[in-house]
């Protein structure tokens, strides 16, 4: 009697123990949504300003700004909001030739920042301000090149470029603004984008070339591709025409990730190359698409959860107690030089780092 009592305990010690170690929801001390929120929304607070060229207000910038937003919306930390709100109001004025001109994929996604705003307050100033860089993705310039011509012509944006970031960058501020907008025009063409992007770029292992012409699997590029196709399948119907195709995408991509998961629980520079280095950004985007497909029932909870915890435990001790992220790639251009990626310098505290790590943070709160 007493040994069968006993190894009833003990079943329900290992079931509790492995429903531990597969939860989305509880997490140790230090490891809470919460805690790592609020460390890394409040420093960039008083963060100088990232900007691209040394002119413009850069996308590593503008996504930090948009996850420690919502990151204060989910967390109703109505102090953080408004610190970050108040941040923004010198765009208007006094430091209003940061805004980014509307002439490259890496510059129009700053309207993805107003466009969330607008969102949480319900200001139109913000939505007068941050529309115009979603339309003008698809009007062509006059100063157009032949080759972004023939991209409008074909009916994508005249700023494609085939590479694997394009594909945060183009989605985010369409999909924010059919989310101020609810006008279907901006999924629609962001999906049909993105269709074509997983035809030109994904490979029959699920990962992504940087380019076409740079045979590598990078992985923060592969990042801007999960977090996209997750942005995109947040958003979709589920009777869009795009909708069935960029599923399958994901799924093959995270059926990858998983096999490509470290035993640490990180993922590398190169994903498929087991001398390189563990990056976090990439890791962080990674990690961020699977807990929103777990939630969201695009993957087996009994699978995939644990795979995300796993990621999340490994990433959460490369923090400091000032909130900033270690081991970030810094931002980095293509080349068909597989080196050239191992090689890329690492930093702490880079944008590029504290966003992904937030966006898990609000994957990890949302209900």
């Amino acid at each position: 009697m007493y040994k069968q009592v006993f190894t009833f305990f003990l079943l329900l010690s290992f079931q509790w123990l492995v429903a531990q170690e597969s939860s989305l929801t509880k997490f140790p001390k230090g490891y809470t949504p919460l805690e790592v929120g609020k460390l890394i929304g409040y420093r960039f607070i008083n963060a100088k300003h990232a900007l691209h060229a040394g002119k413009w207000i850069s996308y590593p910038e503008t996504f930090y700004w948009n996850g420690s937003l919502k990151y204060a919306a989910l967390s109703n930390d109505k102090k953080l909001l408004d610190s970050l709100e108040q941040k923004f109001q010198p765009l208007f004025t006094i430091e209003s030739a940061l805004l980014p001109i509307k002439n490259h994929v890496d510059l129009n996604m700053f309207g993805s920042l107003p466009l969330e705003l607008y969102q949480v307050t319900r200001d139109k100033k913000y939505l007068e301000l941050g529309l115009p860089y979603a339309d003008t993705q698809w009007e062509v310039p006059e100063n157009a090149t032949p080759e972004q011509k023939a991209w409008a012509e074909k009916g994508y944006s005249w700023e494609t470029r085939l590479w694997i970031d394009d594909m945060y960058m183009i989605t985010i501020v369409q999909t924010q603004a059919y989310k101020a907008t609810r006008d279907i025009k901006y999924l629609d063409r962001a999906a049909r984008e993105m269709v074509m992007y997983l035809d030109e770029l994904q490979r029959p292992n699920g990962l992504f070339y940087h380019a076409p012409d740079v045979p590598f699997y990078w992985g923060r590029g592969n990042g801007w591709m999960a977090a996209g196709m997750t942005e995109l399948l947040r958003n979709l119907p589920v009777n869009n025409q795009y909708r069935a195709r960029i599923m399958q995408g994901y799924q093959t991509m995270m059926k990858s990730l998983k096999e490509f998961q470290t035993p640490a629980g990180m993922w590398n520079q190169l994903i498929d190359e087991k001398d390189a280095w563990a990056e976090t950004s990439g890791s962080a985007m990674f990690t961020y698409a699977m807990i929103t497909g777990v939630k969201k029932k695009w993957l087996d909870a009994k699978e995939y959860a644990p795979v995300a915890r796993k990621a999340w435990m490994a990433m959460v001790p490369y923090i400091d107690d000032k909130g900033a992220v270690s081991e970030v790639c810094v931002g980095t251009n293509k080349k068909n030089d597989k080196q050239y990626y191992y090689d890329r310098p690492r930093s702490k505290g880079d944008y590029h780092g504290q966003a992904p790590y937030l966006w898990c943070v609000d994957a990890l709160l949302e209900k």
